[in-house]
């Protein structure tokens, strides 16, 4: 039962990933009608601005180590630490999340620079169009960062605070059940970004023209209101939410140049899951799969069925598309002949 419930747990984590680019690959597709297979960089480029980030707070200087009595010896201390103090060092140590601080700006302008440079002209071109130019920009953002951060994973820390294990048996009435505590923390911050894009697009008036648009685009732009522009905000927002979830996720898993391929097929497949356009669907998608992509991958499982953890995803995708092809939580028509 132990290991079931720290499964579950390890899908929640792996599902506010899913969940949170499938949610943006959602608003895109919902609302331009694009499907972007550069979305996966984006959530690559997010993880790269933490690290970037992170690199910026660690500027060094070399000093003397006066702990070392026999011979000289050096040591990097980070500017921050030798101005600031203890202030300084905790800057340091909570660059992870203090990098959403960059990541924001930063992933809003790509999403608007990626929008108006190239996406804006393939909103009527095929399907197969789309994603040949998308996938190609993909190619190109991961050579970008190859060239700019090396092909090597680099390793990011968690705070310290927030760098040990929780005891959370006590929420199961169970003992002896720790879990990462930044795990928990993603899955919380998931949640929580989940929740304001949903309440930004029921709550706010700029949400409520977008989700007509989604509907019906031109009844909307007959309306004298112009989509395109709040279009491009909605594919600014939607790299936003993709680079926040790869900012988040760097000390769970270290960047690396091709993070963003890794995490792209999976995120389709929920979004296909979840149903092509269905906001709510992707999310739901997300977690489920993440969730049982968890729970395959216990030892129990795949010693009944070897690699299952590996397929169970795609597997789960064919048997939807089979019995409901518009998935989960499509409208009715989407993918239905």
């Amino acid at each position: 039962m132990d290991a079931i419930i720290l499964q579950i747990l390890n899908g929640l984590d792996k599902g506010g990933a899913y969940a949170l680019i499938a949610l943006g690959l959602t608003l895109i597709f919902g609302t331009l009608g694009v499907v972007n297979f550069a979305h996966g960089a984006l959530f690559m480029l997010g993880a790269f601005c933490a690290v970037a980030f992170s690199r910026l707070l660690t500027i060094s200087e070399r000093v003397r180590d006066e702990s070392v009595t026999f011979f000289e010896a050096y040591k990097e201390i980070p500017y921050l630490t030798l101005w600031y103090g203890d202030t300084g060092q905790a800057i340091v140590d909570w660059a992870v999340p203090l990098s959403i601080l960059l990541a924001i700006p930063v992933m809003l302008l790509i999403g608007f620079a990626m929008e108006r440079g190239l996406i804006r002209f393939f909103y009527k071109r095929s399907h197969a169009e789309q994603i040949l130019v998308t996938f190609g920009l993909a190619i190109v953002l991961q050579e970008i960062v190859k060239y700019f951060f090396g092909a090597n994973p680099i390793p990011m820390t968690a705070p310290p605070a927030l760098a040990g294990s929780a005891d959370i048996g006590a929420l199961f009435g169970m003992s002896n059940i720790s879990y990462p505590m930044w795990r928990i923390v993603y899955f919380l911050f998931s949640l929580a970004v989940i929740a304001l894009v949903f309440a930004f697009l029921q709550l706010t008036t700029f949400g409520m023209v977008v989700r007509a648009g989604m509907a019906d685009r031109e009844t909307v732009g007959l309306l004298g209101i112009n989509i395109g522009r709040k279009f491009t905000i909605v594919f600014g927002i939607a790299a936003v939410v993709a680079g926040l979830a790869g900012v988040m996720y760097t000390p769970i898993l270290a960047p690396n140049y091709h993070l963003g391929m890794d995490f792209l097929v999976l995120s389709f497949v929920v979004v296909v899951v979840g149903g092509m356009g269905s906001l709510g669907g992707a999310v739901i998608a997300g977690f489920l799969l993440g969730i049982l992509q968890s729970l395959a991958s216990m030892t129990e499982i795949k010693a009944i069925v070897p690699g299952i953890d590996q397929i169970i995803i795609y597997l789960v995708a064919v048997v939807v598309l089979l019995v409901r092809p518009r998935g989960l939580m499509g409208r009715r028509g989407v993918m239905e002949a």
